[in-house]
Formats: C-alpha cells, sequence, structure tokens
C-alpha cells in the first residue's frame, strides 16, 4: 500500500472512531432519559393504584349506604 492510501485509511478510521464515540454517547443520554421515563412511569401508576383504591373505596360506601 502506498503511503496515501495508507493515511486515507488512517483517516476514516479516525471518524468512524469519533462517529462511535458520538453514538455512545448519544446511547447514554438516552439509557438516561429511558430510566427518567420508567421511574416517571413507575409513580404514575403508583397515583393511578392509588386513586383506583379510593375510588372503589368510595363505590363500596355508596353500594353499602344503599
Amino acid at each position: 500500500m502506498s503511503l496515501e492510501l495508507l493515511s486515507q485509511l488512517e483517516t476514516k478510521i479516525q471518524a468512524t472512531l469519533e462517529s462511535v464515540e458520538l453514538l455512545k454517547m448519544e446511547l447514554e443520554e438516552e439509557k438516561q432519559k429511558n430510566e427518567a421515563l420508567e421511574s416517571k412511569n413507575q409513580q404514575l401508576q403508583e397515583d393511578l393504584n392509588s386513586w383506583n383504591d379510593k375510588v372503589n373505596g368510595l363505590v363500596g360506601l355508596l353500594n353499602s349506604e344503599v
């Protein structure tokens, strides 16, 4: 191989490595966003369950009064 081809190969490898690093950083950001969304989803699910329990309790009270 000529020095020019080696230089081109080195440039392409460097560009590829930089792309891989950027993709790794983007992936980490997306993982963090996903964790935050999962946490929020869990909290909302707990809130929904709490509200369902309260509503069921109130309906139970109404049914026992009738």
